[in-house]
Formats: C-alpha cells, structure tokens, sequence
C-alpha cells in the first residue's frame, strides 16, 4: 500500500526547505536507553507493525536493556520530516526520499536495514500506447517528484526519449485511479494498489515496470548515524527483530500465514492482496543477500542515478550545485560525492552480524 507514501513532492519541498533551515547544526547525539522508529503502511514496512504487535521488538530490546517504540505515522513524508527535524531516532523510507530530505537537509543518516526493493509494485500503463514511444507528445498523469516520476524517467530513458519529449500533469494518489476511469487521462505512473486497479481497466496496456529497473527504488530503514554511533544497541535491537520478523513472514507455516493475513487486514487488504504485493516486491529475507545487494556494483549505479534525478529535480535543495553535493558511503568506505559532506551512508555491520548469526 502505497497511498500514504509518497505524497505530492511540492510540499515536500516546502517542508525539507523550511527543516534544512533548523537542522543545519545538528544537537549531538548521546548515549540512551529509549529510542523511536516512525513507520508508514505499505507492503515492505508492514513488518514493523508485525514486530511491535507480536513482541518481538520488545524481546530484542530488552536483550539490549533499551526501549524501542515502533510509531506508525499516517502521512509518509511527514514521517521523514519528523525525524528529520530530530523527534524520531529512525524512520523507514525510499532511497531517494532518505537522500533528498534528511542527508539533504544537514541530517547525517544510516540504511541501518536495506528491506527491499521494488519488482513491479510501481508502472506505467496507457489506455492507448502499445510502446514507451508511443507516448512521445502525449500527457503522463503521475505523482510529481515522486518515485513514480523516477520510473517514468527510466522508462523514457530506456527507448531514447526525454521528459521534454511528453507532458507531465501532476495528480494526487488519491484521484489517480477515479482520473484514469475518465477519457481525459490516457497515461499514468503509479504503484500498488494502485497499479493493480489501473491495470485492470479494459484495453489498459503496461509499459513498463520496477522489475525493468531492480534496486532502484530501495526500501531502508534509516537511523540517526550519531545516535547510532553513541548506541550500537540500538542497531542490534533493531535488525535482530527485523530479521526475527522475516522468518515468520516468508515461513509457509500457519504463523506465516496469520501473520502475512494480520498485515493484509491492516494495510486494507486481505491475505491473497498482501501476498499479491509481496510477489512484487523484491525481500530480502535473509541478511545475506541484503549485505551482498547494497555491496554490488547495481546498488551503487542505481544510487547514482537516483541521485542524479534528485538532483535534476531540484530536490536536493538550493544550495545543490551538482549531484556531488551529498556524499553517499558505501559499506566498504568508498564515497559517491563530497568527502566533506557525507549524510548518507550505507552500513552492513549490523545485517552481516545477523547473517553470522552473532547478535
């Protein structure tokens, strides 16, 4: 379930504008025994629902002598700007969301969790086209500066066109599909559940996909990188649940069945929905393939070229004078961007001691 994630981008610029302002100088973070996550519905974040519901979290924190309150926010990219702004210690988000709010904004973040990864779950569908170059000169209704706007992009991209080659209208998640139903709406860019029901519409053609461009819109949870660094219990707590979760969750066991039908039910679906989005959605549900994805080659040119639409985009803020100006780490220490300004990194320490099994 995607409707509460991605939300218009203009007021998120707004917002990530009005924060950056405030969070330039960062109140350093210390040792605690009392940490927040903030999560919002959809497929590959309902684990966090699962984890808190179950007491799972709370069987690794205690592990850990800490406390860890697991917040479902409802709106998504208030979530990003909450814990930007300092009122949650972590928050789950997109890739590209984590790079262009909290890093962009002066807020040194961790991927402490690489999740997932869209495999179909967001599209581009036409009522009429039977090509991406089809839709030269025609109008695309999408969320703008979303991720579905990324997809769009790649998918021109992959044929040789350009944004300038089409038209894009912004539209709200919320009337996508009623706006699709009308003869005025020819083209869309969306995600699920969304996408299911704009498939469906007679004659609707799919043209292109997420599995057309795996690991390019990554799903993480992301952590404060000092209170990290001051609290490694908070990482250990964190992934040794997530992962506790994802046995149960990819297990074909009546627990694994009860628990992927509870998620359904609280995203507004039922099990078969659930299990449908799932199907799209690439997990990793072992920590070894998570440590080995966000270690690939893949992984590293796919944040280059979410950062380079960020950038062309506008969406890393004024003072952005080129794609270089958030440093990106990488677990073995390399950088993408400025040395000086690294507020993204990707961390496996804590995924890879879960694959040794030594949490």
């Amino acid at each position: 379930m995607k409707n509460s994630k991605l939300t218009t981008r203009i007021a998120t610029l707004l917002s990530a504008g009005l924060l950056a302002a405030s969070v330039t100088a960062p109140v350093a973070a210390e040792q605690k025994d009392s940490f927040s996550l903030a999560w919002t519905i959809y497929v590959g974040w309902m684990p966090w629902q699962y984890a808190e519901d179950s007491g799972i979290m709370k069987k690794w924190a205690d592990k850990y002598d800490i406390d860890v309150d697991i917040v479902q926010v409802n709106d998504y990219i208030e979530s990003i700007n909450q814990y930007t702004a300092g009122q949650f210690d972590g928050v789950v988000a997109t890739s590209m969301d984590g790079l262009s709010i909290p890093a962009a904004s002066g807020v040194d973040s961790t991927a402490l969790i690489v999740g997932d990864y869209s495999d179909g779950n967001d599209g581009l569908v036409s009522k009429d086209a039977q090509s991406i170059e089809d839709l030269e000169g025609e109008t695309v209704h999408l969320v703008e500066l979303s991720v579905s706007h990324y997809l769009l992009v790649r998918a021109l991209d992959s044929v040789g066109l350009e944004e300038r080659d089409i038209s894009v209208v912004n539209i709200s998640d919320a009337d996508l599909v009623s706006a699709f139903q009308t003869d005025d709406v020819r083209h869309v860019a969306t995600w699920n559940p969304l996408l299911s029901e704009v498939e469906s519409f007679p004659g609707a053609t799919k043209l292109f996909d997420s599995s057309q461009i795996p690991g390019h819109i990554k799903d993480l949870a992301l952590v404060n990188t000092q209170t990290l660094e001051d609290n490694p219990a908070l990482g250990k707590a964190l992934v040794g649940a997530w992962y506790e979760v994802m046995d149960v969750l990819k297990s074909d066991t009546e627990e694994g069945r009860k628990a992927r039908a509870q998620l359904g039910e609280a995203s507004g679906t039922d099990l078969a929905g659930y299990e449908a989005q799932l199907a799209a959605t690439h997990m990793f549900w072992e920590p070894a393939d998570a440590v080995a994805f966000i270690n690939s080659d893949p992984a590293r040119e796919a944040m280059d070229s979410v950062r380079k639409f960020s950038f062309d985009k506008g969406l890393l803020g004024q003072g952005a004078m080129s794609p270089d100006f958030v440093g990106i780490e990488f677990p073995d220490g390399s950088i993408m961007g400025d040395k000086g300004n690294v507020n993204f990194r990707f961390n496996d320490t804590f995924m890879q001691m879960a694959a040794d099994g030594s949490l």
